[in-house]
Parts: C-alpha cells; structure tokens; sequence
C-alpha cells in the first residue's frame, strides 16, 4: 500500500547519523522524501510540518527525548503520525509512548517490512481523516487554477456523474475524463471525491 503514500514527506528524528542516513536512504529508495534531524529541539524549530506524512523518532536522545518531543508535538497541535524508534531493552516505554498515541515502535534497527508497514498505517490514518474546512477564499483561489473545460469536468462529477457520463456528456473520451480528475484534485489540493464535494458545497 506504501505507493499510495509515495511522495510524501518523512521526518527521522534521531541524534545518532547512521541511524538518521540509513533511515532516510531506505525510505527515499522507496519514494518518500525525507527531513532529518538530530534534535528534538532542531525538529521543533525547523520542521515544515505541512502536508508531512509521519515522524520516526528516537526515545533516548541527548536533551529532550522522544517520549518528551511526542508530548510536546500533542501540546502544540502538530498532528502527524509518531513511530517510535527504540534500542533493546525500551520496549516498556515504547509501549507507555504508543498509549500516549504513537502509532507503531520499531526496534533499532527495524527491518525494510516494519519501517514500510508504518507508513503503511500512517498513511491508512491520514486517508481516513477528515480534511479540515477550506476557507471560501482559499476554495476561490484554487478554482480560478483551472482551465474551462477542468471546471466543467469538477461541476459534473460534484453533481455524482461516473467518467463515462461526463466522456458523454462533454463529447470526450473517459481517458481524457481521467486526466482533467486528476489534474482536478492536484489543482484543488484534494484527496479524493469528497475533498472536491466538501470545497464546492
């Protein structure tokens, strides 16, 4: 499933580098863009936490650790999936870290299954989340993004039309029908079908 989230941005926190190198090599080997950070602190300041998918992090760092930087994420309202990297031996607190709401803990240093089946979660978690509210402006700014014929294609399939009623409708191929959806969703920065009904009520 891990290719539905690919693209997306990973953060590794972790003060050891080959952790943080070897993490981040495996997981743009699969397609995810990486950040990486050798501080709780470092991450909280410098991080863009926008559109980011999850955060591997470390339990025991040097300052702030783990359990610490989760709590602190909670606090400040920066919602995305924690997974929970772990030496031998912190299994107890990593369990403690996944009642707090971390979503899965690997111990170091965890197989290519194990990091992927994370994201994997993380991924299924962040689909199955309702999308904020989009300001009306915002909503305006993004339709003025597309092309005559895209807004034509957006106010059929609002109204429920499958691809081939509006190839019909329109007098163009589903292939064609297909590539403005997707143009569509990339335009109005939405995930899917009820991202677009949602903007467009």
């Amino acid at each position: 499933m891990h290719s539905a989230a690919t693209g997306k941005l990973v953060f590794i926190v972790d003060d050891d580098a080959s952790v943080r190198d070897s993490l981040a090599a495996l997981l743009r080997a699969h397609g995810f863009r990486t950040a990486a950070y050798s501080s709780a602190e470092e991450f909280l300041q410098r991080a863009n936490f926008a559109r980011a998918l999850c955060a591997f992090i470390d339990l025991r760092m040097e300052g702030m650790g783990g359990m610490e930087l989760h709590e602190t994420m909670i606090k400040r309202g920066i919602d995305i999936a924690v997974i929970i990297l772990t030496g031998h031996g912190d299994i107890p607190l990593a369990v403690e870290a996944m009642r707090a709401g971390a979503i899965d803990f690997i111990e170091k240093p965890g197989s290519e299954s194990q990091i992927l089946g994370a994201i994997d979660t993380a991924a299924n978690l962040l689909a199955q989340r309702p999308q904020p509210a989009v300001p009306p402006q915002v909503v305006a700014e993004r339709l003025s993004r597309l092309t005559l014929r895209e807004r034509e294609v957006l106010d059929h399939l609002v109204l429920g039309m499958t691809n081939k009623s509006i190839a019909g409708k329109l007098g163009i191929s589903q292939r064609t029908v297909e590539i403005h959806r997707a143009r569509i969703r990339e335009k109005l920065e939405a995930r899917g079908l009820a991202d677009l009904i949602r903007m467009m009520r």
